[in-house]
């Protein structure tokens, strides 16, 4: 179990989404940046779904009231455990008793805490995913704060299979191995986010068109869960049209009247009704999730079937990930 002693800008539990209940008007969650969110599950042995702790732009402070596995990946929010650096993108075994603190994101937006066992909070349309807005699942539908006290699941064989090798009498020992540099793509600023043409691309005129791949855009302050609205050249359509409202995705990139593209998000909603001038490849949403506004991003143009093949990639880089521990755990048998 941990206790929230000091919460951070905003705490809040996800796993990969609430799914299959769009047509509800319900919408997904989940965290962010999936990818640091499966794998810091995995370094601990959960399965890629379990349940999460998301941090943004400034972290709490935590202590722990039993001894546990845990994880950190994702932006760096400079986690430490009595002043001493807590390393990121491997397990760490943590003593009871011991504080876990986080400050500013040094890089990147959003981190991500696993313990093993996951966190043993109810589950909400077959998720734990927290939905703000409409005080939906998570802990009690809301952002964690101070005097919370969120216990953990059971944890997994694999789990404890890692944290045999961990468990001492110091605060906190993290393990000799880690996750590869290449599997988690760099925050470099501007960051190169890969999009595929919308739907209505063609409606822009061809200076927009020229412009969205040409030209840099700033996040601002006004973005969110829900969306990230952007700063930039304004785009443009060749006349003005009016268009039922369909539906989007993670990463949809929609043009309001004001001709300043929003790239929606985890939170968004379930329809939206302007038009959509690109669709962000999956394996650059976790790129898009660790920008803080006032960073810079720039879109290149990619095919379906490129976006398809580096997606068919980074999943397979995520199942060598999955075979190494489970190949540690056999070496570390022997």
């Amino acid at each position: 179990m941990i206790q929230i002693l000091k919460s951070g800008l905003l705490d809040t539990i996800q796993d990969l989404g609430r799914t299959g209940y769009q047509k509800y008007g319900i919408i997904v969650s989940g965290a962010m940046d999936k990818l640091a969110h499966r794998l810091a599950n995995l370094l601990v042995g959960n399965p890629e779904n379990e349940a999460a702790l998301e941090m943004t732009l400034m972290g709490p402070k935590i202590q722990f009231e039993t001894d546990a596995l845990i994880s950190i990946c994702g932006g760096d929010l400079q986690p430490s455990i009595s002043g001493n650096p807590v390393p990121m993108w491997r397990p760490v075994f943590v003593k009871k008793g011991a504080k876990l603190d986080f400050r500013y994101a040094k890089k990147g937006c959003r981190a991500y805490l696993a313990a093993a066992g996951g966190f043993d909070i109810p589950t909400v349309m077959g998720s734990k995913s927290t939905y703000l807005r409409a005080r939906l699942g998570g802990y009690h539908g809301r952002a964690l704060k101070a005097g919370d006290r969120v216990p953990f699941g059971l944890p997994s064989e694999v789990s404890e299979k890692i944290n045999t090798g961990l468990a001492g009498s110091r605060y906190f020992t993290p393990s000799s191995w880690s996750v590869a540099d290449d599997v988690y793509p760099a925050m470099e600023e501007p960051m190169a986010i890969r999009t595929i043409k919308g739907p209505q691309f063609d409606w822009f005129d061809e200076k927009s068109q020229i412009d969205f791949y040409q030209k840099e855009y700033e996040v601002t302050a006004q973005s969110d869960r829900m969306g990230y609205r952007l700063e930039g050249r304004p785009l443009n359509l060749k006349q003005q049209r009016d268009m039922i409202s369909d539906a989007i995705n993670f990463g949809t990139i929609q043009v309001p009247p004001d001709g300043k593209p929003i790239i929606l998000m985890a939170d968004r909603q379930s329809v939206g009704g302007y038009p959509k001038i690109g669709q962000i490849a999956s394996v650059d949403l976790p790129v898009v999730a660790q920008a803080k506004p006032g960073e810079r991003i720039s879109f290149t143009e990619i095919t379906s079937e490129e976006a398809q093949v580096l997606y068919i990639e980074r999943e397979k880089l995520i199942e060598q990930v999955k075979q190494g521990i489970l190949l540690k755990m056999k070496q570390e048998d022997k």
